[in-house]
Order: C-alpha cells, then structure tokens, then sequence
C-alpha cells in the first residue's frame, strides 16, 4: 500500500511515519508513506500556496493551482488512488472506515491548513472528507497521522500478531471496547492480578474477556450496545 499525506508541512509528519508500528511496516515493504509538499507545484519565487479569502474575513485560505497540480501528479503515478480530505466537516473515521481502506492500493490525504482548501478543489476532485472529532485543529497533519497508523496496523504483517489487530477495540461485527490488559509482575501497589488469567484454563480466560469487554463497553459507551 501507498499513502501519500499532502502538507505544507512534511517535516510534521516524517517523524512519525519512520517509528512505531507505521514505520516498522515501511521497512518491511509493507507500505510506502511520505508526505508530498504542494509548493513544488507553486509559481513564483516564493512559491505561495495560500492567499486571503473573497469576500474578507481572517485567516488564509490554501489556493486551488498547487493543489490541484499535486494532486493531477499523484494521479498520473497511479491508476487506482483514493483521495481523501480532513476536514472538520467530514465523516468522522472509524474502525469499519480503517478496514475498508485498508484494502486499497494507494491513499493521497490533502491536509487541509489554515481556514480551509478553496472549494473549487472539493467540486473538482471530490476527495472524501473525513474527520477524528468534533473538535478543530491547526492542521489536518495529525489526522492524516490517524488515518494512516489506523490503516495500517491493519495491513496484513505489520503486527506482531496478526490476532491483534482482530482483538482491538472496535474490530469485529459487534463493535465493543477492548478488555483490561495484564502482565508482571502479578502484584503491584496491592493490587494482583484476576486469578483467571493465571489459570491457564484458555475457555475460562476468553470467558473472562468476554464479559469484561461487555461491561466495559456498558459502561463507558452504551452507544455502541445494539
């Protein structure tokens, strides 16, 4: 797989793409990630990517050519890309969202910066907008970040175990929160670990997790029970 996270400010994200899971992933072959900086495709000595709004109003807006430049280059690269957008406006990403992407070929993520893209690019392109929160944020660079360690720790290889990913909370076809996690020492400030996970009785344990997972799930999101 190949993401490419468009930014006027790689050097936020190189950082993360090179550690963890995501980067282990990429030296092992399993994924390309890099981000893509649209000033390449800026005119003029200063190669300005961003300009004041129409209409008036504070903050700048991130114009329409370099974008659109940058994109048309990633497309040319590639025969199946999928584009995606952050925006606070989006659909909020989810685990079901993460899967469903994880079985694509090439991702291209446009960060959206400052008050926002020009619209023109959203009409052109129809990059699929998609949001981590109804919160805002300087920058779309940490959800591109999100969206990109989401997918994959989905990629078949990039775990440990290939069990993890299928445990983690959200995954499976009845969306629930994960169950609590153990491991040495046994005892600590006092408080020892469930005899059942010492037990070594496996269908005791996986009993066990099962009704933590559905306690925990009500009591800290009823929203996803039923």
């Amino acid at each position: 797989m190949r993401i490419d996270i468009i930014t006027l400010f790689p050097e936020a994200v190189r950082g993360y793409l090179d550690a963890s899971i995501v980067g282990r992933a990429r030296r092992r072959g399993l994924l390309e990630a890099a981000p893509v900086d649209p000033r390449q495709w800026a005119g003029g000595r200063h190669r300005v990517v961003d300009d004041r709004p129409y209409g008036g109003g504070p903050g700048m807006v991130l114009a329409a050519p370099p974008i659109a430049s940058c994109i048309e280059a990633l497309q040319s690269r590639s025969s199946r890309m999928r584009l995606l957008m952050t925006s606070p406006q989006g659909r909020p990403l989810d685990q079901a969202w993460a899967s469903e992407l994880a079985q694509e070929q090439h991702l291209a993520v446009i960060c959206g910066h400052y008050e926002g893209v020009d619209e023109r690019i959203n009409e052109i392109y129809r990059p699929e907008e998609f949001s981590i929160g109804d919160f805002v944020l300087s920058g779309g660079e940490l959800a591109a970040l999100v969206l990109t360690d989401a997918v994959t720790r989905l990629l078949p290889g990039a775990l440990g175990h290939d069990e993890s990913a299928v445990s983690d909370s959200f995954s499976g076809d009845e969306a629930q929160l994960d169950h609590p996690c153990y491991t040495r020492p046994v005892e600590f400030n006092g408080m020892r670990v469930p005899d059942v996970l010492l037990s070594g009785d496996h269908a005791k344990i996986e009993a066990w997790r099962r009704e933590q997972r559905e306690l925990r799930t009500a009591a800290r999101r009823p929203d996803l029970k039923g």
